[in-house]
Formats: structure tokens, sequence, C-alpha cells
């Protein structure tokens, strides 16, 4: 029994197919795969901070609406009362003493706060005429939330209005 064993050989003008990827192939695969896997986190951990950031500003604003309207609500006698808990219980009087946050002592801004959520919630009410609730026509109210991103920022949701005495609306002039 005789094999026969025949060579090939490469002829010129043809080609020759090999099954398989070299190593060099493969590596560079690998490195093409491995830049677009990282793109692709980084595109995560971005979306991440923007929803994290616009649950946190919507939290927020619904927190500093939520101050405003509550101020609006009260009876003119009642502007500087709050109820912390929203339980419908007024536990604490906003003062004008220049601590915890108000600025200037006697300025006529009363000032409060709490922090909910991890969102600092400060407020003041603003009266005209020498800062007494009883001889003021109007009051500005002012609620402002802010609170700190994940990249580190720190961000603010300001909202204000003007509230009239009702006792002093159409008597007298407003200034």
């Amino acid at each position: 029994m005789k094999r026969l064993v025949t060579k090939q050989t490469k002829q010129p003008g043809s080609t020759m197919s090999t099954a398989g990827f070299t190593l060099v192939e493969s590596m560079v695969a690998l490195v093409v795969l491995s830049i677009g896997i990282s793109g692709t986190i980084g595109m995560c951990e971005w979306a991440q901070r923007g929803l994290q950031r616009g649950a946190m500003t919507t939290t927020a604003l619904a927190l500093a609406e939520s101050c405003l309207e509550g101020k609006r609500s009260l009876p003119w006698d009642q502007l500087l009362a709050d109820d912390l808990d929203q339980n419908g219980t007024l536990e604490s009087l906003m003062h004008d003493d220049g601590l915890l946050g108000d600025e200037t002592n006697g300025d006529g801004i009363f000032t409060g706060s709490l922090t909910r959520s991890n969102i600092r919630l400060s407020w003041t009410v603003e009266l005209n005429r020498g800062g007494q609730l009883g001889s003021a026509s109007l009051a500005t109210i002012e609620a402002r939330a802010s609170f700190t991103t994940l990249g580190g920022q720190t961000r603010e949701v300001r909202l204000r209005t003007i509230r009239a005495n009702p006792r002093a609306t159409g008597s007298m002039v407003l200034s």
C-alpha cells in the first residue's frame, strides 16, 4: 500500500485561505471592544448623574412650592408660624434674631429652615414698614431649596411670592 503525498505550493496570483484569526487581529478586536465598553460605561454614569439631578430638582421644587403654599394658606396673623412636620399643628415661630440662617438681627426678614431628603429648605418672610406683622401691608415670601448632586455641584431652586395683608388692602396705600 503506497500513499501519495502531495505538496501544496503557493502559486503566483493565488491566495491561500486560512481558517481563524491571527493573534494580532484578535488583540486589535479586543482593544476596539474595550474602548466601546468604556464609552458605554461613561455614558451610563453621565445618565445616572443627570437622572439624579433631575429627581433632586423636582423634589426641591416640590418642597419649595409646598412651603410657599403653606405660608399663603395661613391667616395673616399666623404668617410667622410654621408647621414643620405638616401635621396641621404650628410648632415653631420664625425669628428675626440673626441666628440659624437669619443674616441680620432686626432687619425685618424672618427666617426658618429645615433639611428633608438631603435637601436644605429655607424660607424667609420679609415685611414692609419696619418688620412688624400688625403694621405691615405686604409680605414677600421666598423659599429656597438647595442640594448637592452626585458630581459635587450645589444646586438651588428659589421661588418668591408677595402676599398682601387683608386688613390693609383697599384701606391704605401699599408701599
